[in-house]
Formats: C-alpha cells, structure tokens, sequence
C-alpha cells in the first residue's frame, strides 16, 4: 500500500518539497518531475480542505507519495485526512513525547491508537479494499514529527523513542526564531541543535528531516545526517520565477 514508510526508516535519502499555493494543477506537476514525496500544506498554505481532496487525487498522476501537514496536532482532523487518502501525515509544533504520543494515537486504529474506522472512504478505495487497508494501514502509515522551538529541541530523544513517530522534522525558520536568531541557519547554536535531532533519530533508529529553502543547503543537511529533506515549495517558485521574468522586461525599459 505505501512504500514510503519502510524507505524512510531504512535510511533511504528522500527528496520533497512543500506544496502551499492550495492548487491541485500546482501538485499534478510536482508529481511528475521526481521527487519522492510531496507535502500538502494546511498549517500555512492557502488551501483549506476542499482543496486537499483534489490535491491527494492529483498526486496519483506521478510518483510521489502524498503527505499532510495538519494545522495542529488535532484527532478529527488527522481522521479527514487520512481517510481521503494521504499516505502520510506532518504534525507541526511537537515539543514533547507526550505531544508525539498523541499524534501517534491519532494514525493508528483500536487497540493501537484512536483512529475512527470508515469502510467508505477513499483510503478504502470507496469500501472495494477495505479489508487491505485495514489489515496495513497501521504498519504503513508514516508520521513526520516538526520540531520547531528549543523544548522540543531539549525533548528531542525523548520525542523519537515514541513508537509510531518515524521523522522528526526541523522546521528551521520557527526554529530559529524561538532561539533567537532568526534566519541565522549558520549559527553554531542553530548548528548544535540540528546535530541534537540528528543524534536523537539514531539512537533511537528514526529518520532527520529538514526543508531547505534553497536547495544548496541539502549538501550540509545531508553531511550532518539528514535523510529525509525537502526543498522549496510551490509559491516561492512561482514568485522568483516571476520576479526573474518582470526584472528581464523591465530591464528593457528606457
């Protein structure tokens, strides 16, 4: 049902990169160019949840994996989400294993977790695989885990010994406004803390991941030991790549 789980535990190196304009056109392009998974955005993205079921049937057009940032880390919502069809989930703003443990409730069905079962659903394939789903949705749905303020950084180890949770994910511009040195992914605290999430995911056998806003940070992302790493996103594509063209015209004007 979903590969995307056992590669990322494995250790594989998996590219991304967010998806937060709300624009189904926006994925169906994304998903043909190679990367391996995608990230559907409802924290910050402008789309909402009538967007996402067109977005999740748009990934379907290539390769990549379809995975869900939820605006908070919410029961209901994580519910919806998964039973449209998303084979992954991002909770945003984890600070503890208690808040870990929360989200890994929410992905997993009785006895397990909390999760609501509906054998009509398009994660069922509207009831004709429910039988399947249910046996390995448990086991193969992947939990991406942000940690983005200096607690969760201190609570590190302890938020990738929870069962269930397989990434633990840097947001590096919430996390470096919470230390104080916004923007400053150079600095040698900024710096520390990457390898305090790095250490934490292999003791405990999880995956690093982190968003590179320009993809020429992956090398360092990559020395230091993450694995699991996106790459820009839709809108700031679109707005550099427009900028370039009016800055092209304009510079033609007398």
């Amino acid at each position: 049902m979903n590969w995307i789980r056992k590669q990322t535990l494995a250790g594989d190196l998996l590219s991304g990169t967010f998806l937060n304009l709300g624009s189904h056109v926006a994925v169906d392009v994304a998903s043909r160019v190679g990367f391996d998974w995608l990230l559907l955005d409802l924290e910050h993205g402008a789309g909402d949840r009538p967007e996402l079921l067109r977005q999740l049937q748009a990934t379907v057009s290539g390769g990549s994996c379809p995975i869900v940032r939820l605006g908070s880390n919410d029961h209901p919502l994580c519910k919806r989400v998964l039973d449209l069809g998303a084979l992954g989930i991002m909770v945003p703003w984890v600070n503890s294993a208690a808040e870990a443990e929360h989200a890994a409730q929410a992905i997993q069905y009785p006895p397990r977790g909390v999760r609501g079962a509906s054998a009509f659903a398009r994660a069922t394939g509207y009831g004709f695989d429910v039988d399947q789903y249910f046996a390995e949705a448990d086991d193969n749905i992947l939990l991406v885990t942000q940690l983005e303020t200096r607690q969760a950084i201190r609570d590190a180890e302890q938020i990738a010994a929870v069962p269930r949770v397989d990434v633990l994910f840097v947001g590096p511009m919430d996390l470096s406004v919470s230390m104080g040195i916004p923007r400053q992914f150079d600095h040698p605290d900024f710096n520390e803390a990457l390898k305090t999430v790095v250490a934490a995911c292999k003791k405990h056998g999880k995956a690093a991941g982190i968003l590179a806003a320009d993809p020429s940070l992956a090398d360092r992302f990559i020395e230091l030991g993450f694995t699991f790493i996106a790459a820009g996103s839709d809108g700031s594509v679109l707005a550099r790549g427009m900028k370039r063209i009016a800055d092209e015209l304009n510079s033609r004007k007398a």
